[in-house]
Parts: structure tokens; sequence; C-alpha cells
């Protein structure tokens, strides 16, 4: 259990097992978790308690998750992350329309979602983005908007660093195909998904072995964390 405060989470769910593993890693890393398993309950929880941010899921008994975001956003921009086991097109763009900050789709791993959970907040909270993202042997001058493999420089297009620069911030994260597409290209962006596929060939060549991005097979790409060099 780590010793810092981070915060109170409100986790809107009702599968205790999926509240209770969530609550788990939530508190593993600082935060004090306040559970509910109704969207009643949550608004009660959202009112009383006036947490940091608020894990939600949209298939709830009784009001569904949607109408209480639309509840919470009349008077509150506390961040909101869904939970959803729907990856359809109408219910990610209406969630967002509503103004979540993020989701995922279930089943997911609790670990990414304390993961987007620390990242949601750093934007929220308004801390600066570090300058230059070390991935590997790669730097990427977020400010310069120049990528550098062992000090030489490396020409990407405007999506190539986009995406490249996405990754790098989410080391060790399988990220899917639509996540990557959300993050990099936009929400309101609707084409194909081999898109991404295109581009992650294109900066695995540029790139050659100076670092690694994973296929995960039925999910989409991960981009490795760094490792120490052997000594």
């Amino acid at each position: 259990m780590c010793g810092v405060d981070k915060g109170t989470i409100v986790v809107v769910d009702d599968e205790d097992n999926i509240a209770d593993l969530v609550g788990m890693y939530l508190e593993r890393d600082g935060f004090r978790v306040l559970k509910a398993g109704t969207g009643d309950d949550g608004l009660e929880a959202f009112r009383t308690h006036r947490p940091r941010l608020i894990v939600l899921d949209v298939g709830l008994p009784d009001l569904d998750g949607l109408e209480v975001c639309k509840r919470i956003r009349l008077t509150s921009q506390v961040p909101i992350i869904f939970l959803t086991a729907r990856d359809g097109e109408v219910d990610r763009v209406l969630g967002l329309e509503l103004g979540a900050d993020d989701y995922l789709t279930k089943p997911f791993s609790p670990a990414e979602l304390v993961a987007r959970v620390k990242a949601v907040l750093r934007r929220t909270d308004g801390a600066p983005a570090p300058e230059v993202v070390q991935a590997g042997r790669v730097a990427i001058d977020v400010g310069r908007r120049e990528v550098r493999v062992d000090d030489a420089p490396v020409e990407l297009t405007t999506k190539e660093f986009d995406l490249l620069r996405f990754l790098a911030e989410r080391p060790g994260l399988a990220m899917s195909r639509q996540q990557i597409l959300d993050g990099v290209w936009g929400y309101d962006w609707f084409g194909d998904a081999r898109t991404v596929d295109v581009h992650i060939a294109q900066v695995r060549k540029k790139l050659g072995d100076a670092l690694t991005i994973d296929t995960v097979r039925g999910v989409g790409y991960r981009l490795e964390s760094s490792r120490p060099a052997p000594a």
C-alpha cells in the first residue's frame, strides 16, 4: 500500500468482482476508493465526497452510466472514465460527447485502468507533460516535434510522430486500434482501423531496432517499456 493519499475516486459498477479488483489496484496506488453499485448511489457518493475522479460503468441496473454522466456534468467537470461492455461506435461517441475523459472496454487490465486514471488526472490537474519522452534509444522531443535515435535525427510525418508519442507516453500498455485512432486521429475521425497498421509499419521501418512496438493479438499494439542496457 502506498502511503501517499492521492485523493478519492468513486467506482460505480454493479459487478462486485470488478469493483473490488479496481478498488484494490487504485488503493494500492495511494487512492481512497468509494464503491457504488447503482447510478443513484454513484450520484450520492459524488455529491457527498466530491472525488477527484469517477470510474463509471455504462451498464448499470437503474440509471445507466450515460445518464449519470449527464447529471454530473450539469454541475461539475470532475474527470470521468467510462467502463463499457459495449464497444459500439454510438456508445463510445455518445459517452465522449457527454463529457467523459476516457473509456475502457471490458474485459480490461486493472493496471491499465490505473495508468489511465493517472494520465487523466495529469491532464486535468494541468501538470505539464515532459518535453522529451524517452523510449528505448529513441528521444521524442515534444516541443520541437523532433525524433532522434542515438542523437541522430529521424524524419517522421506528422501522424507518425503523434502515433509514436501516443504509444511512448503509455509504455507497456496494450492499446487497441480504436484507442489509438481516438488518441491520434481524434474522436471525430471515422475511417478504416487499418490506417493504424500502415502507420505502425512505417514507424517500425524508420526506427528499426531502436525500440520495440509489439503486435498484441486480438487487441492492437504495445510499445515496450525501456529496459536498462546490459552491463
